[in-house]
């Protein structure tokens, strides 16, 4: 059956997990003002003190938008909460057509440092949660037009250096890109799309700002929506015809004739950082160095 390329995501549903800030509602806010149905599974529904956001505060927002919210209160380790969760989306919306596997869970301490019960929070909430909420989203994806599922993950470039020094969270988000190598060649006779997506630069998000780098990289940052964008473009593809790719958020846009790549700064005075996990022999398509003036 034949899935073209669609520019809108009008009507379509997508469930995404994590979604109540950062990239995450960055994605849904980008679908909603396409008038797209967005299912926010995540943990936050009381506001937190260092983290901005809840499922309710982004349900807003989308609504806003001019999308249809469900916040779903849903711990994505847990496969009750998961398939809960689905079902009340598909009961909501009446199908689901995109699932993204956005949540995740970072901590870049040596091994000595890192505890067990850290390591399994990001197994848990990496590698295990997009192998089982794709798993549980699959059989609604089969009946869709066009599905996608999109992973927050980056290409599997195995060198040393990504992984010295934090061994644990490298783990766990390979784990990620391996089910979209796998899922993508398994799911590939259906028509579903499984891709991912990750940012040549850091993004920024609460993880930046509390746990990796504080202001002053978020002042080297680019914005969320430079990743909401990419998404944007991944998910109104054919999915019969665009799968299994590793899309790095600048050179996908840059391939598809975006070339306004400051509007996506945080501070145009600052050069930009790279991110983790960009491979070598994947140049930038345009300077990340400051913005003369």
């Amino acid at each position: 059956m034949p899935n073209p390329a669609q520019s809108s995501l009008a009507d379509k549903t997508l469930f995404i997990t994590g979604g109540s800030r950062g990239i995450g509602l960055a994605i849904a806010l980008r679908a909603a003002r396409d008038g797209a149905n967005v299912a926010i599974a995540a943990k936050t529904a009381e506001p937190h003190p260092r983290l901005p956001g809840t499922i309710y505060t982004a349900a807003e927002e989308i609504e806003a938008a001019g999308g249809r919210a469900l916040p779903l209160v849903c711990d994505v380790r847990s496969e009750e909460q998961v398939t809960a969760a689905i079902a009340k989306t598909v009961e909501t919306f009446g199908g689901l057509d995109i699932c993204i596997n956005n949540a995740s869970a970072i901590a870049l301490t040596p091994t000595p440092e890192t505890t067990m019960k850290r390591f399994d929070l990001m197994m848990g909430v990496n590698g295990r949660a997009t192998f089982m909420v794709t798993k549980h989203a699959l059989p609604h994806l089969e009946r869709a037009d066009n599905p996608h599922v999109l992973v927050l993950a980056p290409p599997l470039d195995m060198k040393a250096k990504w992984f010295a020094g934090h061994v644990a969270y490298s783990m766990s988000k390979f784990a990620m890109s391996m089910c979209v190598l796998g899922f993508a060649a398994e799911f590939a006779p259906k028509g579903i799309a499984v891709n991912a997506l990750w940012p040549r630069t850091t993004i920024a998000t609460a993880a930046i700002a509390n746990v990796v780098g504080g202001e002053a990289m978020m002042r080297a940052s680019r914005k969320p929506e430079i990743m909401a964008d990419a998404a944007h473009i991944i998910l109104t593809k054919p999915s019969r015809e665009f799968t299994g790719r590793f899309a790095i958020d600048d050179t996908l846009l840059y391939e598809h004739g975006e070339r306004d790549f400051d509007k996506y700064r945080v501070d145009p005075t600052v050069a930009l950082m790279p991110d983790f996990f960009v491979p070598d022999d994947s140049p930038p398509p345009v300077s990340l160095g400051p913005v003369e003036p």
